[in-house]
């Protein structure tokens, strides 16, 4: 079997830093068309409890960026992109554990497991757990949305 170089070892600190430059950057792009989509729903001033205006921001978190990645990646070219979804896996694992670490007390989730407790923080539209102070939609679920499903526009904008 003849020798082939293994490409990831072959590759200089400079490759390396630019690779690491554009997947943070393909990252925070990812959030940045969160933040459209936020802003949009916003704009309209929903009501806070209504679950409607949360319902249409959760699937505006999958479909801007999506489309963002798509058009990104099929301008650039650029195979970084399609990784930013370990980004969205790493942000969800770290706010799964900041929520398991959370105490409860006299509140919506006094008695909650952890599995509860993290269903109720960052899936449940209308009776959240009360804790990250209502804030577990946008970490726990659309922020990590937005960079899978950037990954995933990526992958489909990529010529292959």
């Amino acid at each position: 079997m003849p020798y082939e170089p293994d490409r990831s070892r072959d590759k200089s600190i400079a490759d390396l830093a630019r690779e690491a430059f554009w997947f943070l950057t393909h990252t925070a792009l990812a959030l940045v068309l969160l933040a459209f989509a936020i802003a949009a729903i916003s704009f309209n001033r929903p009501d806070p409890d209504a679950a409607s205006p949360k319902i249409l921001c959760t699937v505006l978190a999958f479909l801007v960026p999506l489309f963002g990645g798509l058009i990104v990646a099929r301008i650039q070219q650029n195979h970084t992109a399609r990784y930013v979804w370990v980004s969205g896996i790493i942000l969800f694992a770290i706010a799964c554990v900041w929520v398991l670490d959370l105490p409860t007390g006299n509140g919506l989730c006094e008695t909650c497991g952890a599995m509860e407790k993290l269903q109720r923080t960052f899936f449940t539209i209308d009776h959240g757990s009360g804790l990250m102070g209502g804030d577990g939609l946008l970490i726990g679920a659309w922020m990590p949305l937005a960079m899978i499903s950037y990954a995933i526009g990526a992958r489909f904008g990529l010529d292959t």
